[in-house]
C-alpha cells in the first residue's frame, strides 16, 4: 500500500486539539510528529484549515441486506456511510431472513468482505427458541448480541422469560437492547385505532411508543443485567426517565451497564412531525423536547456513553403510507457527524467530545481492537473535516439508496472532505475510490 504523510491537520484526539503531522504506511498510522519530512514516495496531502477525527464507529446501523435491498444494501449505505466519515459499522440481525444461525450470520460476513467500503462488523440475533445458537457466538470477532425487546423484523421479539435467563445468566458478550414494553405499546395503538383507524396524527406516535413503554423496558433488562453480572448495552435512549438508570461515576472502561444516544433523539423533538410526520417517525419515538434535552444534557455528563445513528432506510413510497403502515426508522449515516459538528458551531459541544462520543466510547465500549483513536500502530481510520464549508442537503447530494434524508434542506456549515479506512483514500471530496474494501472488525476482551 502507498505511503501517505497528512500535512499540518488540527488533530482532535483523545481529549486535546493540536497541530501535527501524520504518517500512514501498510494501512496504520506509522507516526505522529509536528514535523514529518516528506520524501519522494509519500502522497502529499496538505491539511492546512481541517481537523483530522478519528474515523467514527458507528454502533447500530441497519443496512438492510440481505432480503431488503430495495431500500438499501452493504454497498450503498457503507459508500454513504464513508462519505459521511464513519469508517466502521456494527449492523443489526432483523434483515431477512433474521441473522438467527452462525450459518445466517458468517453469510452476511462474506457479503460485506466483497461490497462494504467501510470496516463492518454484524449483531448476532435473538429469537425466543434460538438460545443453542446464541451461545455459539465468536466474542472475538463478532461485536455482540442483539436482543429486540420490543416488536421487530419476523421472530425476533424476545418475550419469553426463560430465554432471556438463560442468555443473560451464560453469555460471555456484550448484549445490545432495544427496550420497548410491547404490551404497552400495543394497549396504547388500539385507544388510538379506535379513534382514528389507522391514519393516526404523527403527534401520538411517543405517545403509542410511549415513555413508560421505554423506562419499563430499560428499567427490567438493567435488573436482569446486575443479576447476572452481564454486559448490557441499552440502544438508543429517549426518555429524560431513563438518563436516571445510568451510572456517570465511574470510568467507561469500568462499566458492566452502558447506553448510546442517536442523532435524532438530540436533533428533532415531538414540535417536528407536524412538518416531517413520518420522516422521522423511529422506534424508540421522538418525544418531547425536555426529553431531547435531558438526553444530550446525558451524553455531555457521560450518563449516556455512545452517539451513533439506527439508520434504517425506508422507501419514500412506504414512508408515505399512512401512520400504522409506515415503517420506522430513517437514513442517517451520510449526516452523523457533521449533525454534531453542527451543534459545534452552536456552543453545544466540544470537538473533543464529539470525538469522545462517535469515535473514543464505541471503541472502549465494544473492545475494539487498535480502532476508535489517532495513534501510532493503530488502523489509520481517519476523517479530515472542514469546519468552515457550508453547503444545504438536497436530493442532488444524498447518497442513501432510498433517496431522502430528514435533513433534507438543512445548512450544515461543516464538511467532510476525506475519509480513510485503513490507510486507503475511500473518499476525496466527492469522489470514491471503491478499489480497497473495508476489514471486518475484531475485538480485544483482555
Amino acid at each position: 500500500m502507498s505511503q501517505t504523510i497528512i500535512k499540518n491537520a488540527s488533530i482532535v484526539n483523545e481529549g486535546k486539539i493540536f497541530v501535527a503531522d501524520v504518517l500512514i504506511e501498510d494501512g496504520l498510522i506509522a507516526r505522529i510528529d509536528s514535523s514529518i519530512s516528506s520524501k519522494s514516495e509519500y502522497k502529499e496531502i496538505n491539511a492546512d484549515g481541517l481537523h483530522l477525527f478519528p474515523g467514527v464507529i458507528d454502533d447500530q446501523v441497519h443496512f438492510r441486506d440481505p432480503g431488503l435491498t430495495h431500500k438499501g444494501d452493504l454497498y450503498t449505505e457503507s459508500r454513504a456511510a464513508v462519505a459521511g466519515g464513519i469508517t466502521s459499522y456494527m449492523e443489526m440481525p432483523n434483515t431477512i431472513p433474521n441473522a438467527l444461525t452462525q450459518e445466517l450470520l458468517q453469510q452476511k460476513y462474506d457479503m460485506a468482505a466483497t461490497k462494504s467500503l467501510a470496516n463492518y462488523s454484524f449483531f448476532m440475533g435473538v429469537s425466543n427458541s434460538n438460545v443453542d445458537e446464541v451461545l455459539k457466538t465468536d466474542p472475538v470477532s463478532v461485536c455482540g448480541i442483539k436482543i429486540f425487546m420490543g416488536s421487530s423484523t419476523g421472530d425476533m421479539l424476545v418475550d419469553n422469560a426463560k430465554a432471556l435467563e438463560t442468555i443473560f445468566s451464560q453469555t460471555p458478550m456484550l448484549i445490545a437492547t432495544h427496550c420497548e414494553v410491547e404490551s404497552i405499546i400495543q394497549e396504547n395503538l388500539a385507544i388510538y385505532k379506535a379513534q382514528y383507524g389507522n391514519d393516526i396524527p404523527l403527534k401520538y406516535h411517543p405517545l403509542i411508543r410511549s415513555e413508560e413503554a421505554c423506562y419499563q423496558s430499560s428499567a427490567f433488562v438493567i435488573s436482569l443485567a446486575k443479576k447476572y453480572n452481564t454486559r448490557l448495552h441499552i440502544l438508543h435512549i429517549s426518555t429524560e426517565k431513563e438518563v436516571s438508570l445510568f451510572d456517570n461515576t465511574i470510568p467507561l472502561s469500568a462499566k458492566r451497564i452502558t447506553s448510546e444516544a442517536c442523532i435524532h433523539h438530540l436533533w428533532f423533538s415531538d414540535a417536528d412531525y407536524e412538518k416531517l410526520g413520518n420522516f422521522i417517525k423511529w422506534n424508540p419515538a421522538i418525544k418531547k423536547s425536555s426529553d431531547r434535552d435531558a438526553v444530550f444534557n446525558a451524553v455531555m455528563d457521560n450518563h449516556i456513553d455512545i452517539i451513533a445513528t439506527d439508520h434504517a432506510p425506508h422507501t419514500m413510497e412506504e414512508k408515505q403510507q399512512p401512520y400504522v403502515q409506515a415503517p420506522s426508522g430513517g437514513p442517517l449515516v451520510q449526516h452523523s457527524l457533521v449533525a454534531m459538528l453542527e451543534f459545534y458551531h452552536r456552543g453545544k459541544i466540544s470537538l473533543e467530545k464529539i470525538a469522545e462520543k462517535m469515535c473514543h466510547a464505541p471503541a472502549v465500549c465494544f473492545h475494539v481492537a487498535n480502532r476508535g483513536y489517532i495513534r501510532e500502530g493503530y488502523a489509520a481510520d481517519l476523517v479530515l473535516a472542514d469546519l468552515n464549508s457550508e453547503w444545504k442537503v438536497s436530493k442532488e447530494n444524498i447518497l442513501y439508496k432510498c433517496k431522502w434524508s430528514p435533513f433534507e434542506g438543512q445548512t450544515f456549515h461543516s464538511q467532510v472532505k476525506m475519509t480513510f479506512v485503513n490507510g486507503h483514500c475511500s473518499y476525496n471530496n466527492g469522489v470514491f475510490d471503491e478499489s480497497v474494501k473495508g476489514q471486518r472488525l475484531l475485538f480485544n476482551h483482555n
